[in-house]
């Protein structure tokens, strides 16, 4: 892929959103799983979605705080290999964020606890902040000439005889 080339592709960018947010909630929903299921009797999307389940007075709602906390972490992952630009890594984050809130606002209403807004602004730091490192030290990666050169002496060698 070229980075200089800037193409205009709504699909590619619905579908890496569609994709960041599907491997998002598959690595929430594995982390709440491991977490927060030997706690509770019966799993369900409310520790996903309603903004009541992130207390810092139970020990279930620091596991589901640390469930969030480390999906982001994998977060940063997926950007990485999806996303692929720094640039891009604070605007997918963000996106991924605020499509988050609005299905919360739809299960269980305007998010009043600060705890709720505490963990997702400082998740979508972390992946976000991440995301961009990790995409950096991709783009800062030397490109091996030697390749290059050799493949280019070849064919010159080739078009002198």
């Amino acid at each position: 892929m070229f980075y200089g080339a800037v193409v205009w592709d709504p699909w590619l960018i619905v579908s890496q959103i569609v994709c960041l947010l599907c491997l998002y909630y598959l690595t929430l929903g594995l982390f709440m799983a491991v977490l927060v299921s030997a706690r509770v009797p019966r799993m369900s999307l409310v520790y996903l979605f309603d903004f009541s389940t992130l207390v810092t007075s139970t020990v279930t709602g620091w596991c589901a705080i640390a469930s969030f906390l480390l999906s982001s972490l994998a977060g940063a992952g997926y950007l990485f290999h999806l996303i692929e630009r720094a640039k891009k890594c604070l605007d997918f984050s963000a996106t991924l964020y605020i499509i988050h809130l609005f299905i919360c606002i739809i299960y269980g209403g305007w998010p009043s606890s600060i705890t709720w807004w505490v963990v997702n602004i400082t998740s979508l730091a972390l992946m976000s902040f991440l995301g961009k490192r990790l995409c950096i030290r991709r783009e800062l990666q030397e490109i091996p000439i030697a390749r290059l050169r050799s493949g280019n002496l070849r064919n010159s060698q080739v078009d002198e005889k």
